[in-house]
């Protein structure tokens, strides 16, 4: 059976595209390929600095590339609507691309600027929020995407809609599964609400398997245990690489024949690694009761309530 590759992206010429959390990892790779297929590629990126090397690593790599860089802080709901507005403008009011990727993963408990626990507000409020305010720019001349990054780790995640900030106890892991959960949620929730809308906004998610990333190091050096830090490291032996682990992610943002609603992943067994299809999800995610009363809540913390029109 053939695989899909990179080769597979369509021309993406005269498109535009977002990609938060694309200064390393999957989100660099995710912007790389789809500058090199043409698209007005943005980088929303929390740190100016190592977002400026990574704008200047994809015009590297793929010169003659439109790209530019935004600064957003997913953990500052100030920064989401600064950016929000920044990014309406950087492509003229027309997005087809929204790539949610950004994230933190296993914190100590931490909290946003607005008070929300770290992982729950950085990879779910925070990307609801970007969402929310972009939504007029998106579907507005042809179809649009929004592609959601979320873990294996949902399949463990519940939510407790009494405990999001933590307050009532707190391990990171079950608090990393809740916020990819909350991740797949939402994207369902949005496809089922744009179906009902008539908007041609098409909703998406993807997870990156076991992929060698920064993304792990964070939680060990925050809680003041570089050893842990670095033996992360070591688990790269076992991962695939970022630009394997972006391919779903891509598959679900430019492969034609995808569908709104559908969630792409590596499919070797236990879709650790491997060529990117169709990926397995938890029951939950399938839960909309859930997800309604999620996004209700989600609308009421973050002040954000996603205007389809």
């Amino acid at each position: 059976m053939r695989v899909w590759s990179t080769a597979d992206i369509p021309d993406l010429t005269g498109t535009s595209a977002v990609v938060t959390g694309a200064n390393s990892g999957i989100g660099a790779a995710v912007s790389l390929a789809l500058a090199r297929a043409g698209a007005l590629t943005v980088l929303a990126c929390r740190d100016p600095e190592r977002g400026e090397r990574a704008v200047a690593a994809v015009r590297a790599a793929a010169p003659g590339a439109e790209v530019r860089l935004v600064r957003l802080d997913l953990a500052d709901l100030a920064s989401v609507r600064e950016a929000a507005g920044t990014l309406a403008a950087t492509v003229d009011g027309r997005l087809d691309l929204l790539v949610a990727n950004a994230g933190v993963m296993a914190l100590p408990l931490r909290y946003t600027t607005d008070g929300f626990e770290m992982q729950f507000g950085t990879n779910h409020l925070g990307h609801f929020a970007l969402t929310g305010l972009l939504l007029p720019t998106l579907g507005v001349s042809g179809p649009s995407r929004v592609v959601s990054v979320s873990s294996l780790a949902h399949r463990f995640g519940a939510i407790d809609f009494g405990n999001l900030a933590g307050e009532r106890g707190y391990r990171k892991w079950p608090a990393y599964g809740q916020a990819k959960l909350a991740n797949l949620l939402f994207s369902a929730e949005l496809e089922r609400r744009a179906r009902r809308a008539g908007r041609d906004v098409h909703a998406l998610a993807a997870h990156p398997g076991l992929s060698a990333t920064e993304l792990g190091q964070a939680g060990p050096l925050m809680a003041g245990r570089p050893l842990a830090a670095r033996a992360e490291r070591l688990t790269r032996l076992f991962t695939q690489s970022a630009a394997a682990g972006a391919l779903p992610v891509l598959r679900a943002a430019t492969d034609p024949a995808a569908r709104g609603g559908e969630y792409y992943g590596p499919r070797r067994p236990l879709e650790i690694r491997g060529a990117p299809g169709i990926a397995r999800s938890s029951a939950r995610t399938r839960d909309e009761e859930t997800a309604g009363r999620l996004w209700e809540v989600s609308a009421r913390l973050t002040g954000v309530t996603p205007d389809f029109g």
